[in-house]
């Protein structure tokens, strides 16, 4: 029997991202965070001062979920907010000194991972190669 796109391609995806998901949550356990946190903080240390809204766009999250992320940082004091002077129905978000002494110590383990373990024997050459099948896919269900 012939497997469908779905199953060949479809459920493949899913399973390589919940994987990928499930071994950075393994690393990141001793420096308390996750990886769906890890990626808003970094966005944010890349535009330190926007809004929640500029930051979910930004994050490529919904508005509940990273309004959950940011609960959960500010509670560890690795992001703090403050009012918006020009609205004052939203407020600025600003990655602390904690927060970025987190970035400082992860971004290169992250980098180690991926490179060590995660892409380890793939040619820069196939990463092109999957790199430019994905933006056909997602240019196609944009369409």
């Amino acid at each position: 029997m012939r497997e469908t796109r779905d199953e060949s391609i479809g459920l493949f995806t899913s399973n390589t991202v919940k994987n990928i998901i499930r071994f950075l949550s393994i690393n990141l356990k001793g420096f308390d965070i996750t990886p769906e946190q890890w990626t808003v903080l970094k966005r944010l240390s890349e535009n330190d001062g926007i809004n929640q809204k500029e930051l979910a766009v930004k994050s490529e999250k919904d508005q509940p979920t990273v309004t959950r992320i940011l609960d959960i940082l500010e509670r560890k004091e690795l992001i703090s907010k403050q009012k918006n002077a020009e609205d004052r129905r939203s407020f600025l978000l600003f990655i602390t000194e904690k927060g970025t002494a987190l970035k400082e110590e992860l971004s290169p383990f992250i980098e180690e991972i991926w490179e060590n373990r995660i892409l380890s024997g793939i040619s820069e050459e196939e990463l092109d190669t999957y790199r430019h099948v994905l933006i056909k896919m997602n240019e196609n269900l944009e369409k």
